[in-house]
């Protein structure tokens, strides 16, 4: 806590020491011109629009990253992301836009073809000065695949030196324990060929909580406590080649493995008083130790033909994933230690995933038209095996927990879209069919099931400009969203003893159509979003009051409602203070039947982020962001308010080869997530989410080598996305 009283008594230095200096030059300016008189002052904020580019592209927000002040300190893109309009990211690093949605990562007009794991990785890879721009696109066309209802695109910095290049990136993030990141790029570009490598290798240790209370249906009150603590290494290498045939031609390659592997202890306990809390009823303490392995090999190849209006690019991809992951679980009584139950698990999880995609455009006066085709392969198998401690010793097999469940799906896709500019109009339509075949089969539980449906899918999008400081654009889509693997997979993913979840294999895609309007006026963007979903997918919690056992099932809701209004705006107080507020309301409105009941709950909830930056003598900046989310939840849950301020420090130094920046996150302690069961007539349960995400950190970053050339990143794919 004096830690941080000091930090906030530091940047109120900074504050004043700033305003002195900026004091100090006006009143040396006013000496020597006696016409010029001071007119700004903190007491008199004068509100002008910052320097930072900001426009919109087809009603999609584009933001300058590479030269912003607002992102000078962050340390890598997912910090960009946390600051930037209409992207949020949360305690576990997960990215996401328009409320809950999880957007496709696009690099350079491509997806990147990486897991979610490596995805984070990847993108604590790219410092600020390597990124010349965010575009955030809330409501995609018809060209892009049908599950992408939003997508961020990264553009790199376009630099084409010849010669070498190489940089390092590493970050330490310190709190009870760290954890460790290190990046080391290397490329050569000859003018005809770009070679590049890159290779990573991140460890540590992270930490979670978790606690629950619950009064049963006995009247006894149940207490559960969760602390993990999770030790793992990522060793990465990628390598690639981009060749440049001619003018017209390119051709592309890249090879990349990843390896992963966690050590987790998970210990708990149950704690059960009655109603007085003045008896103990049972007290079992639990331990649950994980080890975890994964092994990811990817092929990509990419072809690109261009011939005045004429564009053609052909890409193949190519992804397995081998799971493997070993539990004990193994319960005792607190007081005496005896051993009531034990038993492991043995999870061995393949996924393999081969996608071929055509895509071409010509142009046509000051028309556009593009057509595209896709398949899409994907094959997984599962195969749990629990054993169960027996009376005698012995592990025996425990048919009621195994599970063995193969999934395999096949979706061919195509689109057709035109584009035409009319004056200061420019108006684009397109059309996409998916044609999707799946087959799921539970083989432990004799259940095989078949879908094979084809959906049509239209995108229109109308923008409007009406001069360089404003624009306004009108959007429509419709998505389709299917369930990822591990909801429909159904076996038990356990919390603790008495808690865990179940896929649905029966489970239905479900569909989306929404309109948004965006307008712009200079470096000001407010957007308005309204949807429905129809067959929305979700868990519910069943709770057996004879047990105890609280189980979370899959399952489709009828329909939800949904509307996002959101604003963001910079301000400049002074020459060396700068400020960026954002503000969304959300509105959900969800039919929800559970139990024997319908509940049909209009929420209503807002967040409000402010970032402000110091720019202090010496090339030194000072960041300070703050996010505050009102409470909020759907028609089961509450979720209580919670809030998080940043504190970081930058400096450049030998001719800004080398970058230094030093921070501290959540100084409070403060975003942790607690929920509460609306309904106490059914259940009467409050839970709490705890991730060590109050920590210091320190940022170093070093470029070497004549070349700047930025190598073409690696594609990902829709099914990597839900094969996790």
């Amino acid at each position: 806590m004096i830690i941080k009283l000091w930090l906030l008594l530091l940047l109120l230095f900074l504050s004043f020491f700033g305003k002195a200096q900026d004091i100090a030059k006006r009143k040396s300016a006013d000496s020597l011109t006696e016409t010029k008189t001071s007119t700004t002052t903190i007491s008199e904020v004068v509100i002008q629009s910052t320097s930072r580019k900001i426009k919109l592209n087809d009603g999609n927000l584009v933001m300058t990253v590479s030269g912003n002040k607002d992102f000078k300190t962050s340390t890598h893109l997912l910090d960009v992301l946390r600051k930037t309009p209409g992207v949020s990211v949360d305690q576990e690093d997960g990215i996401f836009i328009g409320g809950r949605i999880s957007p496709a990562i696009f690099i350079d007009g491509k997806q990147i073809v990486m897991s979610n794991q490596e995805l984070q990785a990847y993108l604590r890879s790219l410092s600020p000065e390597m990124v010349e721009s965010i575009e955030v696109n809330t409501n995609p066309s018809s060209k892009y695949d049908a599950e992408f209802k939003g997508i961020i695109e990264i553009r790199l910095k376009k630099n084409v030196n010849l010669g070498l290049k190489a940089s390092y990136n590493g970050n330490v993030y310190v709190n009870k324990f760290n954890y460790r990141e290190n990046t080391f790029n290397i490329s050569y570009h000859t003018g005809e060929a770009t070679y590049n490598v890159q290779a990573g290798f991140n460890d540590g240790i992270s930490t979670y909580r978790y606690h629950a209370l619950q009064h049963l249906a006995n009247t006894n009150i149940m207490r559960t406590n969760t602390y993990q603590k999770d030790q793992g290494k990522v060793y990465s290498l990628q390598a690639g080649a981009d060749f440049r045939l001619n003018d017209k031609n390119r051709l592309g390659f890249n090879l990349r493995g990843n390896f992963r592997k966690n050590d987790r202890i998970r210990n708990g306990s149950l704690y059960a008083v009655d109603k007085t809390e003045t008896q103990t009823i049972f007290n079992t303490i639990n331990e649950n130790p994980i080890h975890y392995n994964q092994d990811n090999y990817g092929i990509t190849a990419d072809y690109s033909f261009l011939n005045k209006g004429f564009k053609l690019n052909i890409s193949t991809n190519y992804l397995s994933v081998k799971n493997r992951q070993d539990d004990d679980f193994i319960n005792r009584d607190q007081s005496t230690t005896n051993l009531l139950s034990y038993w492991k698990s043995d999870l061995l999880n393949k996924i393999n995933i081969y996608l071929a995609q055509a895509d071409a455009s010509q142009k046509l006066g000051n028309a556009d038209l593009g057509v595209g085709i896709k398949y899409n392969s994907s094959d997984t198998h599962n195969n749990i095996r629990y054993d169960t401690l027996s009376s005698g010793n012995k592990f025996v097999p425990d048919p009621t927990r195994s599970n063995i469940f193969l999934y395999k799906e096949k979706i061919w896709a195509g689109y057709l879209t035109y584009g035409q500019e009319i004056g200061d109009l420019k108006i684009n339509a397109g059309l996409r069919f998916e044609n999707t075949r799946s087959i799921s089969n539970a083989v432990s539980i004799d259940s095989i099931v078949k879908r094979n449906y084809l959906e049509w899918l239209p995108s229109l999008s109308l923008n409007y400009t009406f001069n360089k400081s404003s624009e306004l654009s009108l959007s429509y889509s419709r998505k389709i969203t299917r369930p990822a693997f591990s909801q429909l997979n159904p076996f038990r993913y356990y919390f603790s003893p008495l808690n865990y979840w179940i896929g649905n294999p029966y489970l239905q895609p479900s569909f989306t159509s929404q309109i948004k309007a965006v307008y712009r006026y200079k470096n000001w963007v407010t957007s308005f979003t309204v949807g429905k979903e129809k067959d929305v997918m979700t868990r519910y919690p069943l709770y057996n009051p004879e047990t105890n056992v609280l189980e979370y099932l899959g399952t489709n809701l009828p329909y939800r409602n949904f509307a996002i209004l959101e604003t963001s705006f910079p301000v400049k107080i002074t020459k060396w203070w700068n400020m960026t507020g954002q503000i969304t309301g959300y509105y959900n409105d969800e039919f929800r039947p559970y139990l024997d009941e319908v509940f049909a709950l209009d929420i209503y909830n807002y967040e409000i982020r402010l970032n402000q930056v110091f720019t202090l003598p010496k090339g030194y900046t000072v960041n300070l962001f703050a996010n505050y989310e009102s409470k909020t939840g759907n028609s089961l849950y509450i979720i209580k308010p919670r809030y998080s301020i940043d504190l970081s420090f930058q400096k450049s130094w030998l001719d800004n080869k080398l970058n230094t920046k030093l921070g501290y996150n959540n100084i409070f302690d403060s975003n942790d997530q607690s929920l509460e069961f609306r309904h106490k007539q059914i259940m009467d349960n409050r839970l709490r989410h705890w991730w060590d995400s109050s920590r210091f950190f320190f940022s170093l970053s070093y470029v070497f080598g004549g070349s700047k050339y930025q190598a073409k990143e690696i594609q990902r794919t829709e099914e990597e996305n839900r094969a996790r």
